[in-house]
């Protein structure tokens, strides 16, 4: 072969040689740009790296299966683009926890809710009634502002001077507009002798205050003896024993020889329901119906007193709108069974009851309904509320309890 003639073919293998590394290049840059720069592409990559993930199936109720792994595709493809584009750092424990917030608030049901582990253990202490922090209960209005229902008694909210419907627009220079009254609580909630800073507004007038927080016992109920010899007792929540906190108040009574009473769950927004059904035990008769209940299978539960009543007491209860739950629980019962004359407003209409669960080795909670519950003559409560037999506003321009003052002259009749 000739010098010429090896020249040439020479040429020719470097020259393919030449195409063959361009075009490989071309390709896997191409193919890179493809998989890191297109949604095409990180969504091929994801579904590689979770192919194990989109094999678990779950059985449905007819035994087939179905595909479970469209949830961690979505959050794999968000976390890629996050870790590829996102100029700040990522926390991943906060990010879980709103994940899970979020799914479980999807459901679109105002009582069923993810709770965190400060959460889990606020809610547990508010059971039980004690905690740190300035004394309030608190609520939001449809229009997204966070309202003082009251200050606890003897509280340092109390001595600080909030008042029942004063607004809290801010917590230590930190607007409360629209945020989640969780949020605001925990905000406000600190370490024993701490202080927050509050701004609240009140009759359209601005008012700033600095509040130590301190060692708050929660006083579930209080009893006094209004002029006629009439007993009065105001239940303010439903925690534990708040029902033998009230028998004990009612044999008080007895030994003074009253037995004209006045029950106030104004303002009462619930709590422990059985603590609801043994209250509702100290007035209506053995094997009465205090509430019937249905779960997701829609199966029926009714709920009858156990025990025998033997006082005789002409009972008036009071109610208004912030009247809820475990309230309406009692409030159906007592009016069913005619054990007592119920004068105010209409109740707030939360008839369904939530179970509190441990999850994540007792780490968080879940909340999340899973009974509706109706009055003993099958009622609905939930977003109706319970009518009372006597209907009477409290006007807020006067001094005067008018629906307290009904009552009294309901006993006196």
């Amino acid at each position: 072969m000739s010098s010429e003639r090896k020249n040439i073919v020479y040429k020719s293998i470097m020259l393919v040689l030449i195409t063959i590394m361009l075009t490989f290049m071309l390709t896997t840059i191409g193919i890179y740009n493809y998989f890191t720069k297109t949604d095409k592409g990180v969504q091929h990559i994801l579904d590689v790296l979770i192919q194990d993930e989109n094999e678990v199936v779950a059985k449905n109720e007819d035994g087939t299966t179905k595909n479970v792994g469209d949830l961690q595709t979505k959050l794999n493809l968000i976390k890629a683009y996050l870790n590829n584009k996102y100029i700040g750092e990522l926390n991943e424990e906060n990010m879980q926890q709103a994940a899970i917030k979020g799914y479980v608030n999807g459901l679109g049901d105002d009582y069923t809710e993810y709770l965190t582990k400060s959460e889990y253990e606020e809610l547990l202490v508010n059971v039980t009634g004690d905690f740190v922090g300035i004394g309030i209960y608190m609520t939001k209005d449809n229009n997204g502002n966070v309202i003082v229902i009251a200050p606890i008694e003897d509280s340092p909210a109390e001595a600080a001077g909030l008042q029942t419907g004063d607004i809290i627009t801010k917590v230590n220079g930190e607007d409360c507009y629209d945020v989640d009254l969780d949020v605001v609580s925990t905000k406000i909630k600190g370490e024993e002798g701490t202080k927050v800073k509050l701004e609240v507004l009140r009759n359209g007038e601005k008012i700033e205050r600095e509040i130590e927080r301190k060692h708050v016992a929660i006083k579930d109920s209080k009893a006094q003896i209004l002029e006629g010899n009439i007993g009065y007792i105001q239940l303010i929540t439903f925690d534990e024993n708040s029902a033998s906190n009230v028998e004990k108040y009612l044999n008080d009574f007895k030994e003074k020889g009253i037995n004209k009473v006045i029950l106030d769950l104004r303002d009462n927004t619930g709590g422990i329901v059985t603590e609801a059904i043994s209250l509702c035990e100290l007035f209506v008769e053995k094997d009465d119906i205090i509430m019937k209940s249905y779960d997701k299978a829609k199966k029926e539960t009714i709920t009858k007193s156990r025990k025998e009543n033997t006082r005789d007491i002409e009972l008036v209860l009071l109610v208004n709108e912030m009247s809820a739950s475990a309230s309406e629980i009692t409030t159906g019962a007592l009016k069913d069974n005619k054990s007592a004359t119920v004068i105010g407003t209409t109740t707030f209409g939360k008839g369904v009851m939530q179970e509190i669960l441990p999850i994540f080795n007792n780490t968080a909670g879940l909340k999340l309904t899973t009974e509706e519950f109706f009055t003993p003559n099958g009622t609905k409560i939930h977003g109706v509320g319970i009518t009372p037999d006597i209907e009477i506003k409290d006007d807020p321009e006067t001094k005067e309890d008018e629906q307290l003052q009904r009552a009294i002259q309901e006993l006196n009749s």
